[in-house]
């Protein structure tokens, strides 16, 4: 599977920066935040492509205030999506900007304009937000386009994630991409529960991944060595731009610190190689094997007193010492000498 020219089961991980609302509102942050994403390492950039009109209504009614010890209680939903919002009129200039300097930029679409809007641009995947994961309708009408399905499972349960899938590959898609995701901002580490990548993967078929809401970056790490091919974390230049996900951001040293922390966790996970390498076998001079501890006459008994297992490895294998003692020497051999039968 491929996103874009990127092999997800080749290539190692594939690294997401949201940008989400980190523009606080600048055309030109956004750009900065898509160079400085390419030059830490980023794969991808990623947008969030809705108003606040296509997410939900301008209502003061109580349900529509948030509550819940979230960074934003007390707000009014519809004033918060009017914030964070990414200006679609942006959007074009955004991913041919992005595609000019090679790093990948695809959206996460909140209803069917924003999809038919984003299909115009010719994104290299699509993601569904967490929250959006009970949206029949949505899911299957982006995966009828036929891009990549990334979908955060945050809050799903096991049967509504089944139903996220089986939708994808109703309408043919099979690309698809679930993430582990903790739907809280920040997230506490207690809760991130990332033996659930795994899990994932084998329960539904498909790759798994992480969609990082925890402050730092060790979750994105650990995910990794649990198999997670695809991370993604909010992305901003500096924290001191403020906005509504500023607080669960990494910036532009901790995201390249992240990203560096994962290719070097990729290389020590390496592979399965029980092969006998060049590097393997010259290392195995420091290994034991057996040597003549004292001088020996021919005839002589051999004991352990006068052939022993030490380093170096030169001499004969030690799985051969049992049997050899107690047999009359066939020659006479020499103290320090490697000792062969």
């Amino acid at each position: 599977m491929q996103i874009s020219h990127f092999n997800l089961r080749q290539d190692g991980t594939y690294i997401i920066a949201e940008l989400s609302a980190n523009h606080k509102g600048s055309l030109q942050v956004a750009l900065d935040t898509i160079q400085a994403a390419k030059e830490v390492g980023a794969n991808a950039i990623k947008l969030q492509t809705y108003t606040a009109d296509t997410l939900t209504l301008n209502s003061n009614k109580e349900d529509f205030i948030i509550k819940g010890n979230t960074l934003w209680d007390g707000k009014k939903l519809y004033d918060l999506y009017k914030e964070a919002y990414t200006p679609w009129e942006w959007h074009k200039e955004l991913f041919d900007y992005a595609k000019k300097i090679g790093i990948d930029i695809f959206s996460s679409p909140f209803d069917a304009t924003a999809v038919d809007f984003l299909e115009n641009l010719n994104p290299s995947a699509y993601k569904i937000a967490s929250f959006e994961i009970t949206d029949h309708a949505l899911i299957e009408y982006t995966a009828s386009k036929g891009k990549p399905m990334i979908i955060s499972t945050g809050i799903a349960s096991i049967d509504e994630i089944q139903d996220a899938v089986d939708i994808c590959r109703g309408v043919g898609n099979e690309d698809i991409i679930l993430l582990k995701c903790t739907s809280a901002y920040p997230a506490p580490l207690k809760n991130a529960n990332l033996k659930m990548i795994p899990n994932l993967a084998e329960t539904f078929g498909v790759i798994a991944g992480f969609s990082d809401h925890t402050l730092g970056i060790t979750a994105p790490i650990v995910a990794v060595t649990l198999g997670a091919k695809v991370i993604e974390k909010h992305f901003i230049l500096d924290k001191s731009i403020g906005g509504a996900d500023a607080d669960f951001s990494l910036d532009k040293e901790e995201f390249a610190q992240m990203v560096q922390a994962i290719r070097d966790t990729e290389k020590l996970l390496g592979r399965v190689d029980y092969s006998m390498t060049p590097k393997r076998k010259a290392s195995r001079q420091f290994s034991r094997s057996l040597y003549v501890a004292k001088n020996i006459k021919k005839g002589e008994r051999l004991t352990s007193e006068n052939i022993r297992s030490v380093r170096p490895g030169y001499g004969m294998h030690p799985k051969h010492l049992k049997e050899i003692l107690g047999k009359k020497a066939q020659k006479d051999y020499f103290f320090g000498e490697r000792f062969f039968e």
